[in-house]
């Protein structure tokens, strides 16, 4: 059952007594006067159906806790206990003096309800669209840009892994490509894991990748030449992703002229190279020249004064669009955020407040990956981890 707030004040109202504390200006003071317009009684109705049962805590404290707890990149506990003791606090959430805290365990709860709602950003919307109506920010040009990279949580893959892979892929997705695959393949690729060959044998390794770059090339040539039926989305992809690893990482071997069949690993890296079937939008990138990261880039955009973010975004730890030039906000408004893929504790702050669960106010923070390996709905799917775990297991 969803909780309401009182109407009338405690006697020992925080703003009544120590508003005159709270700087204009800041989060805080915006938080006590805009408080229950960002989180109304709406805000989570739809997340309490049953008219029954205990009341839950108010839309307008829970939603003004959450966006200052990533303001100041707070623990769950450490949020309860600034709630419990913080005059800031307590002005900004319109609680009364000598009023206790919650459990920390409830932010987490809330968390997962709004997570798991249909409209899981719902708090950086209701921010965002206070900001626009009251002008607060009217003036106010200046933006903070910063981005973090974001460990991915699927395990890098090499060339033969990845071919191995996108071949079973296109087995399973298209229509008749397991006839096709067996019909034109020199490889059996229903049996699990790797090939059985000297791995410390060089040339073992390159006939391997000619054999499995030529057995790509030639069920594509069946599948997706001129002529082809009319795919679905899911075997146009997984089609096109065997086409993407088949020729990313080779190039024509030694002596070769590119038309006799024999590949090799080429001695680079592509620049935007996908590194895992798994989850295809994962990249290579460099914290430093000694530092490699293998994920994703969480933009932020921030005004220094008040910090609240004003626009966020999530991109490819490299390549096209990845930059914070990019993905700054020039006018103030957020764009739309894509689908988080954060879900866990405090030490994946970071990743949530670019990822999805973005608050409305609060500054780029770190990104440990201790949870962004929840929602990959766009970037592979449950089924692709459910098979990878298979083959992995035969290996």
């Amino acid at each position: 059952m969803q909780g309401r707030s009182r109407l009338d004040r405690e006697l020992l109202d925080a703003e009544m007594i120590a508003g005159h504390l709270v700087p204009a200006g800041s989060v805080f003071a915006f938080l006590a006067a805009h408080r229950t317009e960002l989180f109304p009684g709406s805000f989570t109705a739809d997340l309490f159906p049953s008219r029954t049962g205990r009341p839950s805590l108010p839309a307008d404290l829970v939603g003004a806790v959450l966006v200052l707890k990533e303001l100041h990149d707070l623990s769950d506990p450490q949020t309860a206990d600034a709630l419990k003791s913080g005059i800031r606090w307590k002005v900004a959430c319109g609680r009364s003096l000598t009023q206790m805290s919650f459990d920390p365990s409830t932010l987490v709860y809330w968390r997962r309800r709004i997570a798991a709602s249909s409209r899981p950003d719902r708090v950086f919307d209701a921010v965002a669209a206070v900001i626009s109506g009251t002008g607060i920010l009217a003036g106010r040009r200046k933006r903070c840009v910063d981005s973090t990279v974001f460990d991915d949580a699927v395990a890098t893959q090499d060339t033969v892994t990845q071919l191995m892979a996108a071949m079973r892929k296109v087995a399973r997705v298209v229509p008749g490509a397991a006839e096709v695959i067996s019909r034109v393949c020199a490889l059996d690729y229903s049996r699990p894991g790797k090939p059985g060959i000297d791995w410390d044998d060089p040339a073992a390794k390159e006939n391997l990748v000619s054999t499995l770059v030529n057995d790509a090339l030639a069920v594509l040539a069946e599948l997706a030449a001129d002529g082809a039926p009319q795919r679905e989305a899911a075997e146009a992809d997984a089609l096109g992703l065997l086409a993407l690893v088949a020729g990313q990482d080779v190039e024509p071997a030694q002596d070769s002229d590119g038309t006799d069949g024999r590949w090799r690993i080429a001695r680079k890296v592509a620049p935007d190279r996908v590194i895992s079937t798994i989850d295809r939008q994962a990249r290579h990138t460099r914290k430093s020249k000694s530092k490699r990261r293998d994920g994703f880039r969480g933009h932020v955009a921030a005004e220094p004064e008040s910090g609240l973010i004003t626009d966020c975004e999530m991109t490819m730890a490299a390549g096209q669009g990845s930059t914070d030039a990019e993905n700054g906000g020039e006018d103030g408004r957020p764009r739309p955020v894509p689908p988080h893929r954060a879900a866990g504790g405090s030490g994946s702050r970071g990743r949530r407040r670019a990822a999805g669960h973005i608050t409305g106010a609060g500054h780029s923070g770190r990104a440990g990956r201790g949870g962004r390996a929840g929602h990959r709905g766009q970037h592979g799917g449950a089924a692709d981890r459910r098979h990878a775990r298979q083959d992995g297991a035969r290996r």
